[in-house]
C-alpha cells in the first residue's frame, strides 16, 4: 500500500509542502444526486417552491463553496481557481437532480477537494431549499469523475 501523503513519520496528521513542485494546469470533475418525491422535482421544474430559485441558488452556493474549501477542509491548501462550473440537470428517472462541478487551476496542488465540495454544498443547498415539502431527500452518489495535472497525470474513474 502507498505511504499517506497527509501522515508524518509519527503517525500524525500534516500538511503537506507543494512549495517545491511546479505549476501546471489542473481540473477536476465531481458529480452526485439528490433523490426526492416526484412532486418535489415537478415544484423545482415549476419554480413554485417559496424559497424561489432552486437550481440558481444551489449553483452559486457551489461556485461559492469550492472556492472557499481551504476553510472547510482542514488540511487542503488554498488555491487561486481560475475557473468552477456547477451543472444540474433534473432527472425524473431518480426522481430528483444530478449536479457536475468542474473546477480548475493553475497551481501547484489539485482541485479535486474543491470539485468535490462544490458537489456537496450544491446538492446540501437544494436539499434546504425544498425541505419544507419533503424532508425524505437522499444526498448521494458523490464522486470523483475526471482529475488531470500535476505528477499523477490524468485519471478517469472506472
Amino acid at each position: 500500500m502507498k505511504k499517506l501523503s497527509h501522515v508524518d513519520g509519527s503517525g500524525q496528521a500534516r500538511m503537506v509542502d507543494v512549495g517545491a513542485k511546479p505549476v501546471s494546469e489542473r481540473i477536476a470533475r465531481a458529480t452526485g444526486s439528490i433523490r426526492m418525491k416526484p412532486d418535489t422535482l415537478k415544484a423545482i421544474q415549476q419554480n413554485a417552491l417559496v424559497k424561489g430559485d432552486v437550481l440558481g441558488v444551489a449553483r452559486i452556493a457551489g461556485i461559492m463553496a469550492a472556492k472557499r474549501t481551504a476553510e472547510l477542509i482542514p488540511l487542503c491548501h488554498p488555491i487561486s481557481l481560475t475557473d468552477v462550473q456547477v451543472a444540474l440537470e433534473l432527472d425524473e428517472n431518480l426522481p430528483g437532480v444530478t449536479c457536475e462541478a468542474t473546477t480548475k487551476t493553475t497551481d501547484r496542488t489539485g482541485v479535486e477537494m474543491e470539485a468535490i465540495t462544490a458537489v456537496v454544498v450544491t446538492l446540501t443547498t437544494v436539499y434546504d431549499m425544498v425541505k419544507s415539502v419533503d424532508r425524505g431527500i437522499i444526498i448521494g452518489d458523490i464522486r470523483l469523475l475526471e482529475k488531470d495535472g500535476g505528477r499523477s497525470g490524468h485519471w478517469v474513474s472506472p
